[in-house]
C-alpha cells in the first residue's frame, strides 16, 4: 500500500512541477487565482523565472523523494533526510493546509479573492491529502 501512496504522490508532484516548468518558460494556462492579493484588484506579484523554476525542481524532488523511500528508486540520501524527510514533508503540507491566517489554508481571513476561493476549493485540500497521505506512507512503510 505504502508503494501505491508513493506511486499517487509522486504523479501529483510531477503533474505540479511540470505545471510550474511550464510557467517558468512563459505558459499562461492556470495562471489565473494562483497567487494571494489582498482584494480582486491588486494585480498580483509574478515570482520571476528563476523562482518558478526552483518551485518546480523542488516539487519534482519531493516527487522522487517518495519513491526513494518505498524503494522503487534507489538513492543514497544524508541521515537525517532519510529519517525524517516524510515527516518533514508530512508537516510542513498539514501546516500549509491550516494556512497562515491571512491568506493560505483552511483559516485565511481574505477568502473572497479568486485567489482564495481557489485556495478554498483546491490548494488546501490537496495540501491536506498530500500530509494525511504522507502520513499513511510512513506507517506503511
Amino acid at each position: 500500500m505504502a508503494k501505491i501512496i508513493a506511486a499517487v504522490l509522486f504523479l501529483v508532484f510531477l503533474f505540479l512541477s511540470l505545471v510550474h516548468f511550464y510557467w517558468a518558460f512563459g505558459g499562461k494556462w492556470g495562471t489565473e487565482g494562483v497567487y494571494p492579493t489582498p482584494d480582486d484588484k491588486t494585480p498580483p506579484r509574478n515570482p520571476g523565472i528563476t523562482a518558478t523554476l526552483i518551485v518546480a525542481i523542488v516539487l519534482s524532488g519531493f516527487g522522487i523523494f517518495y519513491l526513494i523511500k518505498v524503494k522503487i528508486v534507489s538513492a543514497v540520501l544524508p541521515f537525517w533526510i532519510d529519517k525524517y524527510g516524510l515527516w518533514i514533508l508530512m508537516v510542513l503540507f498539514i501546516i500549509r493546509s491550516i494556512g497562515d491566517f491571512k491568506y493560505l489554508g483552511f483559516f485565511k481571513k481574505i477568502k473572497n479573492t479568486r485567489f482564495g476561493q481557489n485556495d478554498t476549493r483546491y490548494f488546501a485540500p490537496l495540501c491536506l491529502i498530500i500530509g494525511i497521505l504522507t502520513l499513511l506512507a510512513i506507517f506503511m512503510s
